[in-house]
């Protein structure tokens, strides 16, 4: 099984950032864009694992628990590594400091498990493209410059998930396996 954890966004948010990627989208036909439907916040990819590992994954994450929920506001949009060089095309989510906490929370939890620690720092954001040639996005970095600062929303998260990913005929098809609570509802 193919394995990641994530945050899903609210479909509002998720509707804003639809929009944008369907402006966007001309501006960068070569790319290989995302489903919007399928976007998250990804806290870490595990990949491939045997099926019967998967349980011992729901053990190790159960107790993770977060200081408050996270909340996040969706805006800006950028590129990975840099606009010169581009990789990925990405929405930006700049969330409280529980965020980064979560994601060093699950790294903890899964490396006795033997999953490896991410080795970059932890970056939130919500993919919506990547390029084969770098040379293929001056459209969309125009675009960019053009349009000024964007705002998709926000959203208080207070739980994250564990999915299956299952690659096949456009694109991949997610399943969630599990919901863990990291944070109680505050009154």
């Amino acid at each position: 099984m193919r394995v990641f954890i994530a945050i899903d966004i609210p479909e509002e948010v998720r509707r804003r950032i639809g929009e944008f990627a369907r402006e966007m989208r001309d501006r960068a036909p070569h790319a290989r864009w995302v489903r919007v439907d399928g976007i998250h916040i990804t806290l870490k990819f595990i990949g491939e694992v045997p099926s019967e590992r998967v349980e011992a994954i729901r053990r190790a994450l159960a107790p993770v628990r977060a200081s408050e929920p996270i909340r996040m506001d969706f805006r800006d949009a950028g590129f990975f590594p840099d606009e010169r060089r581009p990789r990925v095309f990405w929405v930006g989510i700049h969330a409280s400091p529980a965020l980064a906490e979560l994601a060093a929370a699950i790294e903890q939890s899964l490396e006795p498990l033997g999953i490896a620690r991410e080795s970059r720092a932890f970056q939130p954001h919500l993919t919506l493209a990547r390029f084969e040639r770098p040379s293929t996005s001056g459209d969309l970095r125009r675009a960019l410059a053009e349009g000024g600062k964007r705002e998709f929303g926000s959203a208080v998260a207070r739980a994250f998930h564990l999915y299956e990913s299952r690659i096949g005929p456009g694109g991949a098809r997610y399943t969630r396996l599990e919901t863990f609570v990291f944070a109680p509802e505050t009154s």
